[in-house]
């Protein structure tokens, strides 16, 4: 393989992971309007036999404790409000349907900030720190460029890069 630049590489990799992410949103979003059909994957249920794995929320996907990355439904993390840090539970269905459950909130604390995008990603500026927010939550409070929005980030956010968008003011 020539010399691929390394920022190259990781850059890749992001958007891989964003359209798994933005795949099974939409995937999961079909099954909501239109209900499980022969043609779609069932819904994983408690009751199902399947893969366990536990891991940490990172602003957009699961890192699970096998080390592996794997991608939540944007609309499950906007809707849950989930915050960097939270410890997720993700079931693999034999049939291979993921289901995700909050299993591990951490503390938070909100914050008001005002809504910035910045080449292609939205950002919410508090003070002199940004932190990212997923586009389905910037879309679902319909939340435009330049308007005061509320957040809740990790209550130690010194590591924190990304919030969960609460409200728009």
């Amino acid at each position: 393989m020539a010399d691929v630049p390394d920022k190259q590489v990781k850059r890749l990799r992001a958007l891989i992971q964003e359209a798994e992410t933005s795949l099974a949103a939409a995937t999961e979003l079909l099954i909501s309007l239109v209900g499980d059909d022969q043609n779609m994957a069932p819904v994983a249920r408690e009751d199902t036999l399947g893969k366990v794995i536990e891991g940490v929320f990172d602003g957009q996907n699961m890192v699970g404790s096998d080390g592996k990355t794997y991608p939540v439904p944007a609309n499950y993390a906007s809707k849950s409000k989930l915050v960097q840090g939270d410890i997720l539970k993700l079931t693999i269905a034999e049939d291979g349907a993921f289901l995700y459950k909050q299993i591990g909130p951490i503390p938070r604390k909100q914050v008001v900030g005002t809504l910035k995008l910045e080449n292609g990603h939205y950002f919410v500026e508090v003070g002199p720190k940004n932190f990212r927010v997923l586009l389905a939550s910037v879309t679902y409070f319909k939340a435009k460029p330049g308007d005061q929005v509320s957040v809740n980030v990790p209550e130690d956010d010194a590591a924190a890069e990304w919030a969960a968008l609460e409200a728009a003011l």
